[in-house]
């Protein structure tokens, strides 16, 4: 039966019963060293007795399990997700008052993943309504700024002041952009449309995206990978994931560099690496580049915003996939994502 796999309810019924036994065994020397004989009667009631004791203790111990059987199989359900389910804990016991602490504790959880939920949603709200709002204004402000050049064409301090000026309203609008997206990532409102993708093809787009700013800045852009590996995933979503990194890279590369991207299908997952031999990442700097608007003080990258690896992290992660880095100061940095393969696990 299912109770004895409890090696110490086993141990109980078998020291129980040793007891029961030895103690019938006594009373029937004793009664036969009196009186010589041994009474059917009184061996009956003995058997009776031993049996009965031995039925109760059964019955309390199985209604017990069978309570903790009920007990678990509610707060499974409620890790499944109906977070309404409670144990019932109306009698008196220790027993109960077990069920009684882990119903607060689910209504406690609750409360906070409600109040969590909140947060986000109105996080998500305002940044949102932030977010359309300053999209006019940048807007305008770009039409303004693009007559401007126009007109500072014989003029080289307007000119350098109004590329400047260009340069910041980029920055504006991509910051914009990428608080959207992360908010909506953090409330999970995003819904991703995933599909079986070709990775080489993937890679080739980003290849393409970054191939005239690689010949600009006078770096190289090696890509390497089989042409048949595929990847369950939102297209758009994981471009733009893979593009922050090697993004990443140009900006702490200087001309003559290289930045590597390659991908392979090992048995159970789909591997994407991207490495470079720019100036690498300080130590002090690891455990805190995926943060939300962190800078390094060691950094010389004036242009950064702070947000493109926290995206990176969060779209790699919707996909049920995990993003690593390695790095050495002078010698470069290397990231390797890592999903899983769901018909493989």
């Amino acid at each position: 039966m299912r109770i004895f796999v409890n090696q110490k309810i086993k141990k109980f019924f078998v020291m129980l019963t040793a007891v029961l036994c030895a103690f019938f065994f006594t009373i029937q020397y004793i009664t036969w060293k009196i009186y010589g004989t041994i009474s059917g009667i009184v061996l009956v009631l003995f058997l009776l007795t031993i049996i009965s004791v031995l039925l109760i203790c059964f019955w309390y111990v199985y209604s017990q399990n069978r309570m903790i059987e009920t007990a678990i199989t509610k707060m499974n359900a409620y890790l499944d997700g109906d977070t309404e389910v409670r144990i019932d804990c109306d009698e008196e016991g220790s027993i109960y008052q077990l069920f009684h602490s882990i119903n607060t504790l689910a209504a406690v959880l609750n409360a906070h993943s409600s109040n969590e939920y909140r947060e986000k949603e109105f996080l998500k709200n305002t940044i949102s309504d932030i977010s359309h709002q300053l999209k006019t204004p940048l807007t305008a402000l770009n039409i303004y700024n693009g007559l401007m050049q126009e007109e500072t064409e014989e003029n080289p301090e307007m000119r350098e002041f109004v590329a400047l000026s260009e340069q910041e309203l980029d920055r504006m609008e991509t910051l914009v952009h990428n608080l959207l997206k992360i908010t909506k990532l953090d409330a999970g409102s995003v819904i991703f449309e995933k599909k079986i993708e070709n990775v080489n093809e993937m890679m080739k787009d980003i290849e393409l995206y970054f191939t005239y700013r690689a010949k600009q800045e006078g770096k190289e852009l090696i890509m390497s990978g089989e042409d048949e590996v595929t990847l369950l995933c939102d297209r758009d979503w994981l471009i733009e994931a893979v593009s922050n990194i090697v993004k990443n890279a140009f900006d702490h590369t200087q001309k003559g560099s290289t930045i590597w991207m390659e991908w392979k299908q090992r048995s159970s997952l789909v591997q994407i690496v991207i490495k470079d031999n720019g100036s690498g990442i300080h130590p002090e700097d690891l455990y805190h580049i995926f943060k939300r608007f962190y800078r390094s003080r060691y950094s010389k990258d004036t242009q950064g915003i702070g947000l493109g690896l926290l995206l990176t992290k969060s779209i790699v992660e919707a996909h049920n996939g995990t993003i690593e880095v390695n790095s050495e100061l002078g010698a470069g940095t290397t990231f390797v994502i890592n999903f899983l393969i769901p018909t493989k696990l």
